[in-house]
């Protein structure tokens, strides 16, 4: 009998190992956060997936009070301490410096003592940042469908009215030749018509035309067509084209579109005696953007907008680039869409940096010589 008896408890014993390594291997092993706490709400239990998600250190953490957990979850555990039920599927969100924001999906079931009270709480967290990405995707897509809809009604009605227009403008300019100026309405006539053939084409986006172009003559031209407003509001204007070499395949009409948008984004946020700067340069290797392809040999110009406004509050600053979206009370919120969106077809980068009631900077790259297509 003591024989059996000694069996039969090894029995237990191994079967109690066995469990208490199953239940380790699935708590490390699970691609969700766990967080047990005991009835005096202390911490007894974290797994890896909780230190990843809330940067804290289980070591760090066991037997200590729940206080320690980042403030987006004391209610949910609290909650589910004091009413004893469970605390489903509540989205939080965590911030921190150096990771930004993670979005979590957080649940706390209470577990019951034999007393009907609640001897703890296991809370699991799941990160949902990746699925909240892809539901900002699909909003950003039905607005853009929404904007291929609404510009092809538009441009059908711009462009029968525009017939009338450029056969006026025509006869007008026969009688007055004054060459710099009749020169600069019909570019900007064709550049117009062009503008809404593609507006037409909604069913798909609007592919450029590459052609050998110098970038800084695109950019003086460009300049040309704002003048009479920075004179109106005593702005001062400074270039440096420090670029050696400009020249880039490129459509001339969409660059000059995305240039315009910026410099009368520039002239929307500075009043009088602005300051607004041009320049261009060389990029180094080093500071290539990330994610931005780059052909062995290959170099990036940079052209950099500045002006001295009123900057962009960080609210703003993460929609900046959506379609629609503006702080202007009469405007359209696609300006910068279509400005990254050309930038983006030719191969370069777009990025901001702004400081508020101190102006914001526009850096735009692109490849020099032939682009990798």
């Amino acid at each position: 009998m003591p024989m059996e008896a000694s069996v039969s408890n090894g029995s237990n014993v191994e079967r109690q190992n066995a469990g208490s390594d199953f239940v380790s291997v699935l708590r490390e092993c699970l691609n969700c956060a766990v967080i047990s706490l005991n009835e005096e709400r202390n911490i007894v239990a974290f797994n890896p997936k909780a230190e990843q998600l809330t940067g804290l250190r289980a070591e760090h953490m066991f037997e200590r009070g729940f206080e320690l957990l980042p403030a987006p979850l004391h209610p949910i555990i609290d909650e589910a301490f004091a009413t004893g039920h469970a605390v489903s599927e509540r989205r939080i969100v965590l911030r921190d410096k150096k990771r930004g924001e993670i979005a979590l999906q957080a649940s706390a079931t209470p577990a019951a003592n034999a007393r009907g009270g609640v001897a703890g709480v296991v809370a699991v967290l799941n990160d949902i940042s990746s699925v909240r990405k892809w539901e900002s995707n699909i909003r950003r897509l039905d607005r853009l469908h929404s904007v291929g809809t609404l510009s092809a009604s538009m441009a059908h009605e711009v462009k029968n009215a525009f017939v009338a227009v450029r056969t006026f403008v025509d006869l007008l300019l026969e009688k007055n030749q004054e060459a710099d100026l009749a020169e600069i309405v019909r570019l900007e006539m064709n550049r117009i018509d062009s503008i809404v053939s593609q507006m037409l084409k909604f069913s798909g986006p609007a592919r450029p035309t590459f052609l050998p172009i110098h970038l800084h003559f695109v950019l003086n031209k460009t300049l040309l067509l704002v003048q009479h407003l920075l004179e109106e509001k005593k702005i001062k204007m400074t270039r440096s084209f420090n670029a050696p070499h400009d020249l880039i395949e490129g459509d001339q009409d969409q660059l000059e579109q995305s240039f315009l948008n910026l410099f009368f984004n520039a002239l929307d946020a500075m009043g009088e005696n602005g300051r607004l700067e041009i320049s261009t340069d060389i990029l180094p290797p080093e500071a290539v953007p990330d994610g931005l392809r780059l052909a062995k040999g290959r170099q990036l110009l940079r052209l950099v907008v500045r002006d001295s406004g009123s900057g962009i509050s960080s609210e703003s600053l993460d929609h900046l680039f959506e379609p629609f979206f503006t702080t202007k009370p009469d405007g359209t919120g696609l300006g910068l869409a279509i400005t990254r969106g050309i930038i983006q077809e030719h191969h370069g980068a777009i990025s901001v940096h702004t400081e508020l009631n101190r102006g914001t900077t526009f850096s735009i790259v692109l490849p020099v010589g032939k682009p990798d297509v």
